[in-house]
Formats: C-alpha cells, sequence, structure tokens
C-alpha cells in the first residue's frame, strides 16, 4: 500500500508541474487570406454602372477600390523605375483579402511621377475590378516599361525586345475610370508612338499600387508587382528631342502634336 501511495504522489506532481497534456494550446495555422463574393448590378452597362469594388464570384475588394481611383489631388513624388523595383514583394505578412494599411505604410496611394521607356502597350480584357466587362473603354490597357533603352550590338535586331526585358520592367495602367476624366489615355495614341522604333520615352504620373493578386497568386513575367495604377496623365518626347525628369521642356500631352 505505501508503494502504491508514494507513486501516486509523485504522478500528481509530476502532472501539476508540467500541466494536463489536454489543455496544451495548438499551433495556430497561418491564414492565406481569402476572396470575398459580390453580387454585379442588375444593369451593367459601362464602367458607371460598376461598383468600386467590382463584382464577380472571386475578388478582392480592397484591391480593386485602389484599382478603381479615378484621380488625386496634389503634386506628384518623383519616382524611379529602380525605386519601384526595391520596394517588397511579397509584403511580409500581407495576404489577399487583408486591408490595406500595410501597403500604405510603403507608399501605396500616393501620386508619383515616373520617367521611363514604354516597350509595349496591350489591350485590356475582363477583370473583376471592371465587373467583367469587355469594350476597350471599359478595360485596363497594360504598359511595359523600363528604365533604359538598351545598346544594339552588331547584328542585333533595332527593336528593344520584350524578351529581354519584361522581367524587370514595371507596369502602368491606363483604367477606365481615370479615362473618363482623361481621354487620351488611350492605347491608341500610345502605340503609334512605340510601333515607329519599339520604344517612346514618355513621363507618367498616377497612383503607386501594389498588385497583391499577382504577387501572391497569378504571377505574371515580371520579378516586381508594385505598379502606376491608374495613370493620371501621360507625356512623351517627341523624336529628336531632349526631355527630362526635373524640367517640363520638350513633353508633349499624350494624344496631342509636338
Amino acid at each position: 500500500m505505501k508503494r502504491i501511495g508514494t507513486l501516486t504522489i509523485l504522478t500528481v506532481l509530476f502532472v501539476c508541474l508540467l500541466g494536463p497534456i489536454s489543455e496544451a494550446k495548438p499551433k495556430k495555422k497561418k491564414s492565406s487570406g481569402k476572396k470575398s463574393s459580390i453580387t454585379c448590378p442588375g444593369t451593367l452597362n459601362d464602367i458607371n454602372d460598376c461598383p468600386l469594388t467590382g463584382c464577380g464570384p472571386s475578388l478582392d475588394p480592397h484591391l480593386n477600390k485602389q484599382k478603381n481611383i479615378a484621380s488625386l489631388e496634389g503634386e506628384p513624388a518623383p519616382m524611379t523605375i529602380q525605386q519601384m523595383r526595391k520596394l517588397p514583394d511579397p509584403v511580409p505578412s500581407f495576404k489577399i483579402g487583408d486591408t490595406r494599411e500595410k501597403l500604405e505604410a510603403l507608399g501605396e496611394g500616393k501620386k508619383i511621377v515616373v520617367v521611363a521607356n514604354a516597350l509595349a502597350v496591350r489591350k485590356g480584357s475582363a477583370e473583376s475590378c471592371n465587373c467583367k466587362l469587355t469594350a476597350a473603354v471599359d478595360t485596363d490597357n497594360h504598359i511595359v516599361l523600363v528604365d533604359r533603352v538598351l545598346r544594339i550590338k552588331p547584328g542585333e535586331a533595332a527593336r528593344d525586345t520584350l524578351t529581354r526585358r519584361e522581367e524587370n520592367s514595371i507596369t502602368a495602367e491606363f483604367a477606365p475610370r481615370a479615362r473618363l476624366l482623361s481621354q487620351n489615355l488611350a492605347r491608341t495614341n500610345l502605340l503609334p508612338l512605340i510601333s515607329f522604333n519599339g520604344v517612346q520615352k514618355v513621363r507618367v504620373t498616377g497612383i503607386l499600387m501594389f498588385d497583391s493578386e499577382h504577387s501572391l497568386g497569378h504571377h505574371l513575367k515580371r520579378h516586381n508587382n508594385w505598379e502606376i495604377h491608374p495613370v493620371l496623365a501621360m507625356d512623351y518626347c517627341p523624336r529628336g528631342k531632349k526631355c527630362t525628369a526635373d524640367s517640363d521642356e520638350n513633353w508633349v500631352k499624350l494624344g496631342e502634336q509636338p
């Protein structure tokens, strides 16, 4: 009996010191974030009928609201392609569907102006931010921007090819709501300038935005997903002219003749 009593006392002391096994707290699983479902309006003729959140069965309403900003007051802050590429991507602990405070701390939402070289401008497609509308005026145009033009070596083609440059490029986008205020922001105005020699120097004013959907899910052919989205204004540098980031001299508004 004494032996049993001693064993019982030791067992009780052991449990008291370590705590009951059943009370051990399980490790929390990290959330990968989630998207929302927003029903589209019954009447959806054009972008004016589309809510700022966009609509569809699987979307990030906070990202879509950022994409759907139409204008922003104040003077833009100068920024370079290199500075945009150095921003963190992915952003630590940020998940799809999160509110955007962590991104705002890095600069998202501020008005910037960037001088770069446009290599391509692509047609948009149906997206949740635009309520899956497909008309040209209701979709984005995607512009591929790089910081410098490659030197052409003997025997190489004269074009500054996308295949060599797109991975390190930055995207800017003409968005339909901003286009309602500045109709010159159109693919048809920029494409002929690029087509002339494969590249066009531009000055882009717009809003700094982190495309979290591409960074955390649908990856594109580039290592950085910070964008100028939407573009609020664009100027181009005519052939044979010198245009610099710190001067308005020689810059021409997109859609106008020099």
